[in-house]
């Protein structure tokens, strides 16, 4: 069963829920649903991915049915066991449970390769020698037929004795190859005589050196689904083309077979086989969401890794701070369509901006300290402030906020010239230091380069909790006490690409559009102790600067880093 803890914002309706739900009326599957997500353990899991992972789940969940998490491991050149560990923690982390135990494609291998066998007995399949640039060849074109395979006849029994002896190892990669025989004049080139069965001599993560030869994700997606009882295999767009081979694939085969082979006690006679569905990926501007994209920017360093907070793979955005519901109420208000379109990056962070707001506590952080010595406080004087970790919800508590005679506030927030509208701390001006009392700034003191470095300030001590009498204060700006703060070091992330397209064929290079500001350092900079005190909470929204998560990863015991989620607003409309 999917777990329930995972439901989203209210679900809405779409073309699949529809076809699930007239499925289920018309008893098809006798009244059962059950959905799989597949992915390809050849890299990590990002937002796109996240689109299915919800669809799925949450179809079966809804409709009391199951979910199985199926790893597609046909091609172990570039698959790792790093990368299936990567994944179930993505789906876990997103809240979803899958159903029994983790499946793997390589489970179903003896299977698989016995079906082979029974396409080639019933003349469906032929070994080919044919290398890969031969078989472009003679596949044609889109206004071409094909060519048949010089091999395309060879008889029965030489393919059953060439095939097996493939399974030996016989053979070097790429010599010879089993594929289906269809049509080479079929208007959709999936059908003309696609491969089944490729040579590789790898090894493999889950079945080590047993297989010299792996099987196609077309020939084996189909069959796995039939073997598990999938009800409803939904897929993204790019498989629309391949859907005629999922179907003439199955219904090939000795649908008694697969009916025996995924072990139905209680299956009636009539063996429904599942069908494939397509529905459009999610793609999001700003970004390259490709795993050969996400690789090489890995692999080339233009990233700290998949896990980089700027990457949009569930790790890097989990790292970065967005929370599982954001993400799952992002891909819900995406909806499900069946053309392809482009979703902005602004909606994925209105969606987080706005889960944050509601649930993250608040602190105060000085990202570049100025200090300001306080001459009519004591120094060994501190005060405890109480303030509310969230302004609108009481429920979420209170916390405790040192206040001393130095404090720290944000070099920004003091001019001693200041521009037209300025209203923050100048001169023998005044502010309210949040939360605190009112502050006159009485001196400035400066380097011999002429550079700031504190304020001389006074307090005025009717102002905690009153408004001063007889003049009005409009400033007010954050602070954190010089002695009793912590400091941290704080990531600022943005997106990591500036313009909307990154990949688009109109730039020769990718790397030409990266924002170079889409990492910043800032080191020193200060929080209240509050933050570092509470173990149940990593989201903060840092007042008057956005919300920043604890890394996890690159933080220690001795230094703690905050990477920014987003800014309070979205900096990026007016681009």
């Amino acid at each position: 069963m999917t777990d329930s803890k995972a439901a989203a914002a209210a679900p809405h309706s779409n073309f699949i829920r529809n076809l699930v739900a007239q499925d289920l009326a018309d008893n098809k599957h006798q009244g059962k649903i059950h959905t799989r997500f597949p992915p390809e353990p050849n890299g990590y899991l990002h937002i796109g991915h996240a689109k299915s992972i919800c669809l799925n789940f949450s179809i079966a969940a809804e409709n009391n049915g199951h979910c199985n998490l199926r790893f597609d491991d046909t091609n172990p050149a570039k698959e790792s066991v790093e990368f299936v560990e990567s994944i179930k923690n993505d789906i876990k982390w997103l809240g979803f449970e899958w159903s029994g135990e983790v499946r793997f494609s390589s489970l179903y291998f003896d299977q698989l390769y016995n079906f082979a066998v029974e396409l080639i007995e019933k003349d469906k399949a032929f070994v080919c020698s044919l290398n890969a640039e031969q078989m472009r060849e003679y596949r044609g074109s889109l206004t071409e037929p094909g060519r048949s395979s010089p091999d395309r006849d060879r008889p029965i029994k030489e393919n059953l004795d060439l095939f097996a002896r493939m399974r030996e190892g016989e053979f070097g990669d790429g010599e010879l190859s089993l594929r289906a025989k269809i049509d080479m004049a079929a208007p959709n080139i999936n059908l003309r005589d696609p491969v089944l069965y490729r040579i590789r001599h790898v090894h493999h993560h889950q079945t080590g050196d047993k297989w010299k030869i792996y099987p196609t994700y077309d020939y084996t997606h189909c069959i796995c689904d039939a073997i598990e009882n999938i009800t409803h295999s939904l897929c993204t767009l790019e498989f629309e083309d391949h859907r005629p081979l999922y179907n003439w694939t199955l219904n090939s085969l000795d649908s008694a077979g697969l009916k025996r082979v995924s072990d139905l006690a209680d299956s009636p006679d009539t063996y429904v086989l599942p069908e494939q569905t397509e529905f459009a990926k999610l793609k999001l501007n700003y970004t390259m969401m490709g795993k050969r994209n996400l690789k090489e920017m890995v692999e080339t360093e233009v990233v700290s890794g998949w896990n980089d907070p700027r990457m949009p793979t569930l790790a890097g955005m989990r790292r970065r701070g967005f929370t599982a519901a954001s993400i799952r109420n992002f891909c819900e208000s995406v909806g499900v369509a069946r053309s392809d379109s482009v979703v902005d990056m602004g909606m994925l962070e209105h969606t987080i901006r706005e889960d944050l707001d509601a649930n993250a506590s608040r602190v105060m952080c000085v990202l570049k300290p100025l200090k300001i010595t306080l001459t009519n406080i004591s120094a060994d004087e501190v005060v405890q402030l109480s303030m509310a970790n969230h302004p609108k919800y009481e429920e979420k508590g209170r916390r405790n906020v040192p206040f001393t005679r130095e404090v720290y506030i944000d070099r920004s927030d003091f001019e001693e010239v200041p521009p037209n509208g300025f209203k923050r701390l100048i001169p023998g001006g005044e502010v309210r230091l949040r939360g605190c009392y009112v502050i006159r700034c009485d001196e400035v003191i400066k380097d011999d380069s002429g550079e700031v470095t504190e304020l001389r300030c006074s307090v005025d001590k009717n102002t905690l909790g009153n408004k001063p009498e007889g003049r009005k204060v409009k400033g007010v700006v954050h602070w954190v006490s010089a002695s009793e703060g912590v400091e941290v070091t704080v990531r600022l992330y943005d997106r990591l690409f500036t313009v909307e397209n990154p990949g688009s064929k109109e730039y020769e290079d990718y790397r030409s559009n990266l924002n170079p500001n889409s990492l910043v350092t800032l080191e020193n900079c200060v929080i209240e102790p509050a933050a570092l005190s509470s173990a149940d909470e990593s989201n903060f929204q840092f007042e008057r600067e956005g919300y920043f998560c604890l890394d996890d990863i690159d933080s220690s015991a001795s230094k703690k880093i905050f990477n920014r989620t987003i800014t309070l607003r979205d900096s990026w409309s007016g681009k």
